[in-house]
């Protein structure tokens, strides 16, 4: 038997691992070809530059809400089998990643407290490493720069699947193929079809974002998958525009304000944790905010917030200054109408300053203020003050193909299309909003179920 696995991010890596393990235990002789369409030093994808965060309150369970609260950032629209076997499964897949030498550690959320997580020691790239080094010593074969162009059908069933590896197109025999290979952001076309203008303009969160191009999505839908997932969803987040670091974000905007170029705010920063308001925030900042950047503005106070440079991940130090007009005049915004509008915030903040507590939605609000703020709101009062530039970056879209509980690939009529597996990015069941944490634990967890499936055919 021949697996043909596309794509060396999380689920691909996997995928391929998982099979050439279940191939192991049932005797069985199947030969597995992972294939990335980048080089060696690159592959990897959106893993490889990740933190790589899931949502575990340790490596042995998961919260008792988890899958309330997943299901409740899709709307209550994602498939609740589905994320009911990933909180089944996720335990038992930490504790694979870590038989393979994958530690895992419980890191700090940013500075709000959020859902509990753990992450792989070293991150992404860590995850990766260990994995691929098992799966290398369990028989799978790589094959880098090499682009999977057309799943091969005969009679209803898989029978290969045509790449293109230095200019030169064949067909590597398969009677099942695992596609990972992501989501469509990196592909400026898809981008501007799905969110309008300015969809092809928008910045890639990472270097391995820009190899998510849709082709695992286009493969399977002339294959005959159906669709599934917010198809005007996406993963995105406020980066330091000046930076060139991967995933540069700036996450303290809740506890400043963030104004435009024409120097007014334009939404509630303190609407929630940075996860509850980041995606909203980077896709207004894009589409909506003239010349598609904003500044977050504070005080010298944030100094004084303990481990703020976890909130941080530009390597550009902010601009700084000690009065508002040069403030304004570093970053290119109007200093009369910068002063108006925190003359205006500073007057309707209201509370006990010493209220204020970054590890949670404090209450610290705003009175008669439009947008108000609704928590973390206390007078930009304090110099020097701090500026950064923001503009929106994606990290994947939520638009994928449908598959089920068994990461089959699922046809329009519901039923599975035989020898044929999808986990990852590449699969549509986010909606609205990605639930926080998932994208990584359930690329594992889907991952490891299709290459096992995929052998037991």
């Amino acid at each position: 038997m021949r697996i043909v696995v596309v794509g060396q991010g999380a689920a691909g890596v996997a995928a391929a691992l998982s099979a050439a393990e279940a191939a192991r235990t049932a005797g069985r002789a199947v030969a597995v070809t992972l294939i990335d369409k980048a080089s060696e030093s690159d592959a990897g994808g959106n893993t490889r530059w990740s933190p790589s965060n899931m949502r575990m309150a340790s490596p042995d369970r998961v919260e008792d809400s988890f899958l309330r609260d997943v299901l409740a950032a899709t709307k209550n629209r994602g498939d609740e089998r589905y994320f009911t076997r990933l909180a089944t499964d996720a335990p038992e897949v930490a504790a694979w990643a870590a038989s393979h030498g994958v530690a895992f550690i419980q890191p700090p959320y940013y500075l709000a407290k959020g859902p509990p997580r753990i992450q792989p020691q070293g991150g992404g790239a860590a995850l990766l490493a260990a994995l691929v080094k098992a799966a290398k010593a369990a028989g799978v074969s790589f094959r880098y720069e090499c682009a999977a162009r057309g799943i091969v059908q005969a009679e209803g069933r898989i029978v290969g699947l045509e790449v293109d590896q230095s200019g030169r197109r064949e067909t590597l025999p398969a009677e099942a193929i695992v596609l990972a290979n992501g989501g469509f952001q990196g592909s400026a076309a898809l981008m501007r079809e799905h969110f309008g203008p300015g969809g092809d303009t928008m910045r890639l969160i990472s270097p391995g974002t820009h190899y998510n191009g849709g082709d695992g999505i286009a493969m399977a839908l002339a294959a005959g998958a159906a669709k599934s997932g917010d198809w005007n969803g996406m993963h995105a987040e406020p980066v330091d525009a000046r930076a060139t670091t991967s995933a540069p974000v700036v996450l303290v905007y809740p506890f400043g304000i963030v104004v435009d170029k024409t120097g007014r705010r334009f939404f509630d920063e303190g609407a929630g944790l940075v996860h509850e308001t980041w995606e909203w925030f980077a896709r207004e900042i894009h589409f909506n905010r003239p010349g598609s950047i904003a500044y977050t503005i504070l005080d010298s106070r944030l100094f004084d917030i303990a481990d703020y440079k976890r909130a941080i991940r530009s390597e550009v130090e902010p601009f700084r200054a000690d009065t508002l007009s040069g403030l304004a005049g570093l970053i290119g915004v109007d200093a009369a109408a910068l002063g108006e509008t925190i003359a205006a915030y500073n007057a309707a903040c209201v509370g006990t300053p010493d209220a204020f507590d970054a590890t949670r939605c404090d209450g610290l609000h705003t009175h008669g203020l439009a947008p108000p703020k609704s928590n973390w709101a206390r007078a930009i009062a304090s110099p020097p003050y701090l500026a950064w530039p923001l503009v929106g970056a994606i990290a994947y879209t939520f638009g994928g193909i449908a598959t089920d509980d068994q990461a089959r690939v699922l046809n329009a009529d519901g039923g599975p299309i035989p020898g044929l597996y999808a986990a990852g990015e590449i699969t549509g069941h986010f909606y609205e909003a990605a639930p926080n944490s998932v994208a990584v634990l359930r690329a594992l967890v889907f991952g490891r179920i299709a290459g096992r499936q995929a052998v037991a055919i």
